[in-house]
């Protein structure tokens, strides 16, 4: 199957992280693929390293509804839109009572409302072209369970996942899937510049696996998702944790 043929998936968050390697492996697999992100310097630098045209990089803000709208119409004269993969995403570790509103508001706008805006875009194209499509939510457990530090991005992440579970209930007649993975702790940019010593220890100690999940493990998961293989999955938050939210005692 040629990559027109498979259609096109944007990435959100796409020059870092879960998200880089995403589009690497989606690449490798012979889908065609186009990077939204923030910096023009790291998408151009992600554009290279996958081996795209630069203009596969999209420079954009999710909470831009007017940049996303063109993001995708972008997209759409070049290719079919296949799926959507919604990676971009901030965080923080920080007990509720010391979160500043400003803060949980930013963290809030950019994972939940920028997840909203983007799949709305994407479904909104589907439904006017009558063509099927896929969203794959990047969402967390710390949106499906209370770790500690996380009031602004359980709160959105928890968000995202019940996002998931509504667009996927009022876009599944018209062929369009909606589904989330929600990793465990992962070796990320992002999770470097988050975790401390002692929360990475106390990560370690809780996932039965005793380790980090890799980047390439949750893209994997995304793969599937949007896959044809996963043509029948609807509604579905898949935790790629180790084992993390289903652990009981820990030896």
């Amino acid at each position: 199957m040629s990559n027109s043929e498979k259609g096109a998936v944007a990435v959100t968050g796409g020059a870092s992280g879960i998200g880089l390697e995403t589009a690497r492996l989606l690449g490798e697999r012979g889908q065609a693929v186009f990077l939204i992100d923030m910096k023009r310097e790291a998408l151009d630098s992600a554009c290279r390293d996958l081996g795209l045209p630069m203009v596969h990089g999209i420079a954009c803000d999710v909470t831009d509804e007017v940049g996303i709208e063109t993001a995708i119409r972008m997209i759409t004269a070049q290719h079919r839109l296949a799926g959507v993969v919604n990676c971009a995403g901030i965080a923080l570790d920080r007990p509720a009572v010391e979160t500043s509103v400003a803060d949980f508001r930013r963290i809030v706008d950019v994972n939940l409302t920028g997840s909203f805006i983007v799949s709305r875009a994407a479904a909104r194209h589907w439904l006017a072209a009558k063509e099927p499509g896929a969203i794959v939510n990047i969402t967390s457990v710390s949106g499906l369970t209370g770790n500690k530090g996380r009031s602004a991005y359980g709160a959105s992440k928890g968000g995202q996942n019940l996002l998931t579970l509504v667009m996927a209930t009022e876009l599944g007649a018209a062929g369009i899937r909606v589904n989330a993975v929600a990793p465990g702790p992962v070796d990320t940019p992002l999770t470097k510049a988050v975790h401390t010593e002692d929360v990475r220890r106390q990560w370690i100690e809780r996932v039965p696996q005793r380790r980090y999940g890799t980047p390439r493990e949750i893209a994997g998961a995304v793969a599937f998702l949007l896959s044809e293989d996963a043509a029948y999955v609807n509604g579905q938050i898949l935790a790629v944790d180790g084992g993390f939210i289903h652990a009981g005692l820990v030896p």
